[in-house]
């Protein structure tokens, strides 16, 4: 770990896995820690997880003027690679999850689009397989209750009102694993499944909203706690009729999910939702298709056609955003250089942020003692090195 890295004494951390052998000190880098950033720091990596103390034997890896920051966790990702998540077998989906873990992203939750409800049940069931096999960090519905008006790559013919018992078959389809449910709250049953998904400890996602900003304060106060993709697929902000943006970034109580590609949001806009939300509050994702980290051609989301031109997704149809094909490392790397945002506030927004809104600051988020050995390693220009995922190299800093 940091020199100074370890608040936790190195006999509070879990022992490393039988077998893990002498491990290793990955020395001289710039670590990123909840504290700060630590100049010429060290982390002690043993088996899968961090370590407080090094032990004999331990190799040491010098990464001088890199950053050593934790791995990302994206909390909105429909794929990569080429493979689906809504749709793709259980191999194409873990080649989509490797697709991003290549770029850094250690921890993935599988969003899905809309579709019919027993589809959804169904595929909740496949994918839940994945999450308790270690592969998945949880499922994160996005439709089919949201609003016609602000459908985007969404089948209009497939959405629904939220009524809370459809809200459950889904919960319950997927077993404990789902961990968040994008809703338009503004439509009938749209509290009452805010208030039921709060009950469950699945978070409740404002998105694809016509709603108010009288309403989508009402759905905050219901115990919705995210914006799924701020400004993206609701109403302009207004200076006499605010809508929900003004409402979602007002609120302390409300994260706000931030696509930082370039094209899903102007520089301003950005600067506009981190001024207001702060670090504390913004969770960077990539909301990625199946052609991330793939290339450009004509895919299916949904029952949707797809065609990514430039590195750009839209429907067939109608020319609609359809996603992303970012990975996380892009984002980082764009964040750094051109919104100059500090590296600590990026590293809130991209790992520990997420972490804690899924559950899973225990485990994953930050380096810290007695943690998941999820790290990423960054030369001085952000350009990605390396990528540690439970104590392996993905991408070694030795050869990259």
């Amino acid at each position: 770990m940091a020199a100074a890295a370890s608040t936790t004494p190195a006999s509070a951390a879990p022992a490393p896995a039988a077998g893990a052998g002498p491990g290793t000190v990955l020395t001289g880098g710039r670590v990123v820690l909840p504290t700060g950033v630590v100049e010429g720091g060290r982390v002690i990596v043993q088996g899968a997880r961090i370590a407080g103390a090094a032990p004999d034997g331990a190799e040491e890896l010098d990464l001088g003027g890199h950053w050593i920051v934790p791995g990302f966790v994206d909390m909105h990702n429909h794929g990569g690679g080429g493979a689906s998540f809504t749709s793709g077998t259980p191999e194409e989906v873990l080649r989509g999850v490797r697709t991003h873990r290549e770029h850094g992203t250690t921890t993935v939750v599988a969003s899905t689009v809309t579709g019919e409800l027993d589809f959804l049940a169904r595929r909740a069931g496949v994918l839940s397989e994945l999450v308790e096999q270690g592969d998945l960090a949880g499922l994160h519905f996005e439709g089919p209750f949201i609003s016609p008006c602000r459908k985007g790559a969404h089948s209009e013919a497939l959405l629904r009102h939220p009524d809370p018992a459809d809200v459950l078959t889904l919960v319950k389809a997927a077993r404990g694993t789902a961990k968040m449910m994008t809703l338009a709250a503004e439509l009938p049953g749209g509290l009452e499944s805010v208030r039921l998904l709060a009950d469950h400890g699945v978070i409740a996602a404002l998105g694809h909203t016509d709603a108010t900003y009288e309403q989508t304060l009402e759905a905050i106060d219901a115990g919705a706690t995210v914006a799924t993709h701020l400004f993206n697929a609701m109403p302009p902000l207004g200076h006499r009729v605010p809508g929900p943006i003004a409402a979602l970034l007002e609120d302390e109580r409300v994260t706000v999910e931030l696509i930082n590609d370039g094209t899903h949001l102007h520089p301003a806009a950005l600067e506009l939702a981190l001024r207001c939300a702060g670090a504390a509050r913004t969770a960077f994702i990539t909301d990625a298709m199946d052609a991330a980290g793939f290339g450009d051609g004509t895919y299916a989301l949904g029952p949707l056609e797809v065609e990514v031109k430039d590195g750009v997704a839209r429907v067939v149809e109608n020319g609609s955003i359809a996603g992303s094909t970012l990975t996380l490392d892009t984002a980082f790397r764009r964040a750094a250089t051109v919104d100059r945002m500090p590296v600590e506030d990026i590293v809130r927004a991209i790992s520990a942020n997420p972490a804690r809104l899924l559950g899973l600051d225990d485990r994953v988020g930050s380096l810290e003692p007695g943690k998941d050995a999820d790290i990423v390693v960054l030369d001085a220009d952000f350009a990605l090195k390396g990528v540690l995922h439970k104590g392996t190299w993905v991408l070694d800093p030795r050869t990259a």
